[in-house]
């Protein structure tokens, strides 16, 4: 289970040949201010199988205030508009969803 109480779970849908421009604009614009506010994600993904075209990260809370605090803080940063503007374009749809770990007795990684 991860170590952290709430998962903020990210799918945004990218426009069609647009996921090479995407990547590289989410790399150089908005991963400086991510990595800055809301400290190292848990991981990145795009579909395989299923709906195509989706970008998947996810990032890691103590707990709700924590994810409030950091998310005010990115949405603050003074570069982060130049990220918007850039993918805006490119996002044709965003799921956000916050989830947590769920104890399975008997079940142990």
């Amino acid at each position: 289970m991860s170590a952290k109480a709430l998962i903020d779970h990210r799918v945004y849908t990218i426009a069609l040949r647009k996921m090479p421009e995407f990547l590289e604009v989410f790399n150089s614009l908005a991963m400086p201010v991510l990595i800055q506010t809301l400290g190292h994600p848990l991981g990145f993904y795009t579909s395989l199988v299923g709906p195509q075209n989706q970008f998947v990260h996810l990032w890691g809370y103590d707990s709700l205030a924590d994810y409030e605090l950091r998310s005010r803080a990115r949405d603050l940063h003074p570069d982060f508009p130049a990220y918007l503007k850039a993918s805006g374009h490119l996002i044709t749809a965003q799921e956000t969803r916050l989830i947590h770990a769920v104890e399975m007795p008997g079940w142990k990684r």
